[in-house]
């Protein structure tokens, strides 16, 4: 089982996270999140010079890419996360650059195979994650502390690696207490 753990805002969290066996550490660059990295003062330079043992993704919501390119030189980011309604084409050209996880939020009844069918070729992995109901919450992407339903999944032939999103403490805290 691989782990990524998003909303780094600081370097003793990274170390810790490779101290752990984390693989895949997340930097917030989306503005309205309140751990928006770059409201933090943890700077690209920073990033780059520490010698970590993640991999850096950078997470991303609609964002230009002009300003994907930019952070993942900044940062030098190992993968992308595409939080937003990001197409097939914006994929495919940021994957020309750099491996990108495209995340799904889905409702109830959406279903996953008819979703992610568009993004095979375009991304490397996949995020499933909760999608939200109410206007207010459909502004928020990741760390909305809902469980993907990971059962939705059952029998489906994914055919790529992915993440499943939600839930993740209380694996950590099994697996932390049984280490």
């Amino acid at each position: 089982m691989k782990v990524k753990v998003c909303g780094m805002t600081g370097l003793d969290q990274l170390h810790q996270l490779g101290e752990m066996g984390v693989e895949f550490a997340g930097f917030i660059f989306y503005p309205k999140s309140p751990r928006f990295v770059l409201k933090h003062g943890l700077t690209g330079a920073e990033v780059k010079k520490a010698k970590l043992k993640v991999y850096k993704v950078g997470v991303f919501v609609d964002a230009s890419y002009d300003e994907i390119m930019k952070q993942v030189q900044d940062f030098g980011l190992d993968m992308v996360q595409l939080h937003g309604h990001e197409t097939p084409y914006e994929c495919a050209k940021v994957s020309d650059y750099v491996h990108v996880i495209k995340a799904f939020r889905f409702m109830e009844n959406d279903h996953v195979s008819w979703m992610i069918k568009d993004y095979y070729t375009d991304a490397d992995m996949f995020l499933f994650d909760t999608g939200v109901s109410s206007e207010k919450d459909k502004k928020q992407y990741g760390g909305t502390g809902r469980k993907f339903d990971w059962g939705r999944l059952k029998g489906l032939n994914i055919g790529k690696p992915f993440f499943l999103s939600g839930g993740i403490e209380q694996l950590m805290q099994a697996w932390l207490k049984n280490s």
